[in-house]
């Protein structure tokens, strides 16, 4: 299935100037809201089946290996695609390659004279990362031992991690090879195919865990992490193929050659540069949280893993529309067209927003259900269950400042040139988290490392919100802020509701699916009472479809089924009571 949105390609009128004549495949620049919320519910599906596969394998894995020294083996290792998904598919590459491709295809539709520019930006960039890729990989082989050493030096069996570190080291190149196909193929305004990569890369995971457990222990999970990343390229490589061989058709001759323009294959090296550390700044988030909590009772690091793979959810939810309108953004940008990409910026954060604290107020509400429910059960015990509940609740203050520091992180280098202002946002950012960790690790352990995670975030999201400025997109700052801050006062109070039902619902289940409604319908009801305009969009949108006629006629249709119902039952009962009396009479 991919995604096409429905406008039409004009011709050009006849005295217009040939270099202006749009390519008949090239994507619109802006494809219309419709088309964007098509494209976001198609990625939120796969992305949630994604997660609810990551689920799994987390279940999977507490239920052979539990919350032991094998699986902190392992999650020392799984630090590999861990870095890797967030340098390669997530945030790295895309962040540079969007842009790049947008421009590009500018250049197509204004009908460039020379080669494609889609296919030589193609052509020069990607032998190349390909190279650098295998190198990295090679270099991670080689440097396990040592890698497992810095990570985690107090780990219990560090020979078990090393074998997992190799076997995982393998995505280097395998996760390259997706992450470029995904920022190629969003750019060109393809969403399905990237959004899918997760879900078999989870289902390979999973498939790998049950036939390979029993022979090979832990190892088995590594095993699965590298067969994982080779099917993210083999998903994404024909719908990618597809764009690349299908020749552009212009609707004009090509004008004259314009010297001035730098050639669109041409990635700066400053603004690789600049996306990559910024992308390992904010992965060394985790490498604190493991090195910290490897001192800790055996167990720490699976707390803290099983902890934030539930909590990250929302945010992971929230930034699904950002993903969508990145491309929007850069194409926007790179048009010249500022207003149109600020206005697009800003009701994205403010909806991110509202996704995400919504979800952070039920996790808060939910935790101790929602741990028994998904995992207490094989190795994972009551204890386990009560402290990555507690660990939950303390990730779920900064949900808001990891969805901010995303969705500006975007903005901010959409413009495809070299900016700093990222990369020192988070490196005072992780200043702060390992400054706070190194302070509250030894009195309050796992909820310490938490805690300084939450705070370290949401001071890279501050600094983030205030550096945007001319060069960049320039948002209206005090605006978004206000209503930032409304949306997080109605969380609080949706939390506090939620947090009551669930804690008097006995049932596991019940208690998740009491408290997750309470707080939705009391974040939508305290948002709209205190001014934000997401949750007073989203009821006034549910009126609108209770009036619309179409429903109107179907609620008409269930009330008539009822009634039309008792009517047939009154007209069998009185036939019944009639033949009795005749009966009786004769």
């Amino acid at each position: 299935m991919t995604i096409l949105p429905g406008a039409k390609v004009a011709a050009p009128a006849a005295d217009a100037p040939a270099a202006n004549a749009p390519v008949a495949d090239a994507p619109p620049a802006d494809p219309g809201n419709a088309f964007l919320a098509k494209a976001a519910a198609v990625t939120a599906v796969l992305t949630v089946a994604g997660s609810l596969l990551g689920l799994v394998r987390d279940q999977v894995l507490a239920h052979f290996f539990g919350a032991g020294s094998d699986t902190d083996a392992f999650l020392v290792a799984w630090t590999v695609p861990e870095m890797a998904a967030t340098l390669l598919i997530e945030d790295g590459l895309a962040f540079f390659l969007v842009p790049a491709f947008s421009l590009a295809l500018v250049r197509r539709a204004a009908a460039d004279p020379g080669p494609d520019p889609v296919r030589a930006l193609v052509a020069a960039s990607l032998p190349r990362m390909a190279l650098c890729f295998v190198a990295a990989g090679l270099v991670l082989i080689a440097a396990a031992p040592l890698l497992v050493a810095v990570l985690a030096p107090g780990l219990p069996d560090p020979g078990l991690a090393v074998d997992c570190t190799r076997l995982t080291a393998t995505c280097t190149l395998t996760f390259g090879l997706a992450g470029y196909c995904s920022a190629a193929l969003r750019a060109h305004q393809r969403f399905v195919a990237p959004a899918s990569v997760y879900v078999v890369y989870n289902a390979a995971i999973i498939a790998a865990l049950f036939l390979l457990a029993a022979p090979f222990g832990v190892r088995a999970a590594a095993a699965g992490v590298a067969l994982g990343g080779a099917l993210m390229v083999v998903v994404q490589a024909p719908s990618l193929w597809r764009q690349l061989r299908h020749r552009p058709v212009r609707l004009a001759p090509p004008a004259a050659p314009r010297t001035e323009d730098a050639p669109a294959a041409r990635l700066q090296k400053a603004v690789i540069w600049t996306v990559l550390l910024f992308a390992l700044c904010r992965q060394s988030q985790v490498l604190i949280e493991r090195f910290l909590a490897s001192s800790l009772p055996a167990g720490a690091i699976s707390h803290l893993n099983y902890a934030q793979k539930v909590a990250q959810m929302p945010m992971v939810l929230s930034l699904m529309l950002c993903t969508v309108t990145f491309p929007v953004v850069a194409r926007a940008l790179a048009e010249g067209d500022t207003d149109r990409a600020r206005d697009r910026v800003e009701r994205d954060l403010v909806l991110a927003a509202c996704v995400v604290l919504c979800g952070a107020a039920a996790i808060v509400a939910c935790a101790p259900a929602l741990v028994r429910l998904l995992f207490e059960r094989g190795a994972f015990t009551g204890a386990d269950t009560a402290t990555t509940a507690a660990v939950m609740r303390v990730y779920a203050i900064g949900l808001l400042g990891h969805t901010l520091v995303g969705a500006l992180a975007r903005a901010h280098f959409s413009v495809g040139r070299t900016t700093w202002a990222p990369l020192a946002a988070m490196a005072i950012g992780i200043v702060a988290t390992a400054g706070l960790g190194f302070l509250t690790v030894g009195t309050w352990g796992v909820y310490g490392i938490a805690g300084a995670n939450a705070a370290g975030i949401c001071v890279t999201a501050v600094l983030l919100l205030h550096a945007l400025g001319p060069r960049a997109v320039p948002l209206r700052t005090r605006a978004v802020a206000g209503q930032l801050a409304r949306l997080a006062l109605a969380a609080a109070g949706a939390a506090a509701l939620g947090a009551w039902c669930a804690h008097h619902v006995g049932p596991p289940a019940l208690a998740v699916l009491a408290g997750g409604l309470v707080v939705a319908v009391s974040f939508l009801l305290i948002g709209r009472a205190v001014g934000a305009r997401a949750p007073g969009a989203v009821l006034r949108r549910c009126a609108a479809l209770r009036a619309h006629p179409r429903v109107g006629a179907v609620r008409a249709r269930a009330l008539r089924g009822p009634a039309l119902r008792a009517r047939v039952l009154r007209a069998r009962a009185l036939r019944s009571v009639t033949r009795k009396r005749r009966r009786h009479d004769s």
